[in-house]
């Protein structure tokens, strides 16, 4: 054989591996992909068999890949707990949305839902006053309008022992005024929140089913640039989670 001959095979050879490689990526990354689309699918149907067999699929088909793409073994009781949490963290989020539901349609009832904001993120529920219905201005004494309201809270909450329920109080980016007995927003955010949760308290509410947080000026709703945005931030807040009885 010629030198030209040994040339034009070896250019052959060359050319016949570029679409070898080019289609062994596109095999890996359809392999990776129908991995990924496998899981979710066993997860959505949160049926631990599915799961499990699917897994063990995905780890035969990738062979040695497999292995080296997984750190540690996952046995079929990991696979199990994993899909109890999952039921678990939907059955919460189900049952939040329908506390949500209830308490919308509640405040409506009540004609308040103009004065009380409601929003549901990842089965938390955020329950949002402004400050000004509940304390009259620079002061963390309830107003007899802002017990009213609280006894409105209480009446629903009360009856959803599975909620346990942080309230946060807050306030603008201005400091206390001069004089006042507060030394900072510190103190006036915590001190509504605390005086809050002591209302509840008396009215009948587990104490251990509340807690009381103060958060001054952090997490503003709106810029601090006018007065309206300003009111808007001076609010309180619960939020209820679920609570899993011990």
């Amino acid at each position: 054989m010629s030198a030209e001959d040994e040339i034009e095979g070896f250019e052959d050879e060359t050319e016949s591996e570029v679409p070898s490689q080019w289609l062994t990526t596109l095999a890996d990354l359809s392999l990776l992909l129908m991995a990924f689309f496998i899981l979710l699918f066993s997860m959505s149907s949160l049926d631990t068999k599915k799961f499990t067999d699917s897994f063990q699929s995905v780890k035969k088909a990738m062979g040695a890949k497999g292995k080296e793409l997984m750190t540690s073994p996952i046995s079929v009781q990991d696979v199990s707990v994993m899909v109890e949490q999952a039921k678990l963290k939907q059955q919460i989020i189900n049952e939040q949305r329908k506390v949500y539901n209830d308490f919308r349609s509640y405040v409506s009832s009540k004609g308040v839902e103009g004065v009380v904001a409601a929003t549901l993120e990842a089965g938390k529920i955020t329950l949002n006053m402004p400050s000004g219905v509940l304390f009259d201005k620079d002061s963390a004494e309830l107003s007899a309008k802002g017990k009213t309201l609280l006894d409105t809270m209480f009446d629903f909450l009360i009856k959803m022992p599975g909620e346990r329920v942080n309230i946060r109080g807050f306030t603008d980016n201005l400091p206390p005024p001069q004089g006042s007995r507060f030394h900072d927003n510190w103190e006036v955010s915590a001190m509504r929140a605390v005086n809050v949760l002591r209302y509840l308290v008396a009215k009948g509410m587990p104490p251990n089913r509340l807690t009381a947080t103060g958060l001054a000026d952090l997490e503003p709703l709106y810029p601090n640039s006018t007065e309206e945005n300003r009111a808007g931030n001076r609010r309180v807040e619960f939020v209820l989670e679920r609570w899993i009885g011990e």
